[in-house]
């Protein structure tokens, strides 16, 4: 008898071995392909995600330095426009009060004048630079300043929604 017939995984056992370790390969292979695909891919979205992201703060940091330069030509504005009011009203501070209040008004109304000029001319580094200064120096004062400035500004935003 042939011994193929007889037993026959024989045979076919070496093809199908070779097939299953071939086939083992190229799952192997297309594994390691797709896993290196998806770093790539990774590593391209990561790469947008990173530049983008840079984008957005850079434009976040343009946008409050724009908020902040006009903050603060607002509150100059409004330190010379008390000082020309206490200024206009300085007369009459003679008259009801007397000339002693009427120059204290006067020299409160230059110091106010002063202090927007000095505001104008500075930069916004210079500025945050001299606050960090004042905290250190006096931190209770800043404290006591930061607590009545947020006081006032409560009472004004609810007064604003009545």
């Amino acid at each position: 008898m042939d011994e193929t017939l007889a037993n026959p995984t024989s045979t076919g056992e070496k093809p199908a071995k070779e097939r299953f370790a071939k086939a083992i390969e190229e799952a192997k292979a297309g594994a390691q392909a797709l896993g290196k695909e998806a770093q790539e891919r990774a590593d391209l979205y990561r790469d947008k995600v990173t530049s983008t992201s840079g984008e957005w703060t850079a434009q976040a940091k343009e946008k409050a330095t724009s908020y902040a330069n006009e903050g603060k030509a607002k509150a100059s504005e409004g330190i010379a426009a008390v000082s020309k009011l206490v200024t206009e009203n300085a007369g009459l501070i003679d008259e009801k009060v007397g000339v002693k209040y009427g120059d204290y008004a006067r020299s409160a109304a230059q110091s106010l004048q002063d202090v927007s000029a000095r505001l104008d001319a500075k930069e916004l580094d210079e500025l945050a630079e001299e606050a960090k200064e004042f905290v250190r120096k006096s931190p209770g004062l800043a404290i006591g300043i930061a607590a009545v400035g947020g006081f006032l500004l409560a009472r004004l935003l609810r007064g604003s929604n009545d």
